[in-house]
């Protein structure tokens, strides 16, 4: 009897040991992991895409040209993932002079400096223009056409991306050395921290031009996506989208998105969409939550949280169904909508605008998070 116990007791044991064993295989199992594979040659070298995917089923995609994010795969309220932002299924997409900044970084200064001409302690500058007369998003060249040297971080959930950009380099002044981490998070975060050092005061001003559209291109639009951006002003602009230096109150206006509201209620009623900088309200100069996007038909529900003191809100305005992207879908106007954390446009020439100049021995950083999730 005894020993018929006792080889009862041991089954129960050798049962549950292995079900312990299975629950630590299965928990070791669920790790995060960078993976690459060749896309494409730019300029002879080659063109790496890094895929990290999280515990939690998400992934990020990005190439090492233009730092530029390829692909955010993360689940709707069913558990089903969808891809959530815009883009091509090759390099030739991304070189295409219609590439309308798909997912890539942007700098040295994002956004525009009117006529590209600034002054800095007393030398004039002119950078090279690319947007009727005007300076976009670091010019003819920018970051985002670069070959930026990728490193996959230990943890296997961040990759780093480096780039100098040379004295002189479309007409800016200083060696700009540039670094920016993408991190996916447990949380379905992807966290980017941008920093950058100079041997020459320049103007520096970096951000990322991801578009969004969190049903996965179920919707052809996000007009029906709701928004909220924590901001009492925003920067007036000109027809060139130059700032006036005003900051006029959103309040009772169609840029008011204190409280959320669906992006298509009042678009109509802003000349050519929406494409303007929000001045944040914030409480600090570390990282707070800014703004919120929820779309009913998927679930999902993105949250925006940076250090930066403005955002800029643009509703896809100038994408008109000729290009035709990832999955073989045709982006029309409004296909998705960018919420580029940053300074605000043209504070060189804005003395009434937080400053944007890096001095030599000091560093640059900015951080923004993109975080995912449902309701």
């Amino acid at each position: 009897m005894r020993k018929l116990t006792l080889l009862f007791l041991l089954a129960v044991a050798a049962i549950f040991t292995a079900c312990n064993n299975t629950q630590t295989a299965d928990a070791s199992a669920m790790k995060y992991s960078i993976t690459e594979k060749p896309f494409g040659v730019f300029e002879n070298e080659a063109v790496t895409q890094y895929t990290i995917a999280n515990p939690a089923g998400m992934q990020v995609s990005i190439i090492n040209y233009g730092g530029t994010l390829t692909g955010i795969i993360t689940p709707d309220k069913d558990k089903k993932p969808g891809d959530v932002i815009l883009g091509f299924d090759s390099l030739s997409g991304y070189l295409q002079k219609g590439n309308p900044y798909f997912g890539c970084l942007v700098g040295r200064y994002g956004n525009r400096i009117a006529k590209g001409k600034f002054s800095l302690n007393g030398q004039s500058y002119q950078i090279t223009v690319n947007n009727n007369g005007n300076m976009l998003h670091g010019g003819v060249r920018g970051l985002d056409k670069v070959l930026w040297k990728a490193t996959k971080l230990a943890g296997d959930s961040s990759l780093q991306l480096t780039y100098t950009s040379k004295d002189g380099d479309q007409g800016f002044p200083g060696n700009l050395a540039i670094t920016v981490v993408y991190t996916l998070t447990t949380d379905n975060s992807l966290k980017i921290e941008y920093s950058a050092t100079t041997d020459k005061a320049t103007p520096v001003n970096l951000t990322n031009h991801a578009y969004f559209n969190l049903s996965a291109g179920k919707e052809p639009t996000i007009l029906n996506h709701e928004l909220m951006i924590k901001a009492e002003d925003y920067t007036e602009v000109d027809t060139l989208l130059i700032p006036t230096g005003k900051l006029p109150a959103v309040k009772g206006t169609p840029m008011d998105f204190n409280t959320a509201k669906p992006i298509g209620r009042d678009i109509a009623a802003v000349k050519g969409g929406y494409d303007h900088n929000w001045v944040l309200r914030r409480t600090g100069t570390g990282l707070e939550k800014v703004a919120e996007v929820y779309d009913a038909s998927s679930g999902r529900f993105l949250e925006v949280l940076t250090t930066e003191p403005g955002l800029q809100f643009y509703t896809g305005n100038f994408l008109d169904s000729t290009l035709t992207g990832k999955y073989n879908r045709v982006y029309g106007q409004h296909a998705a909508l960018c919420l580029e954390t940053q300074h605000f446009p043209d504070s060189p020439n804005q003395p009434g605008f937080p400053t944007t100049t890096l001095n030599p021995g000091e560093t640059y950083h900015q951080t923004t998070v993109y975080r995912f999730s449902v309701k």
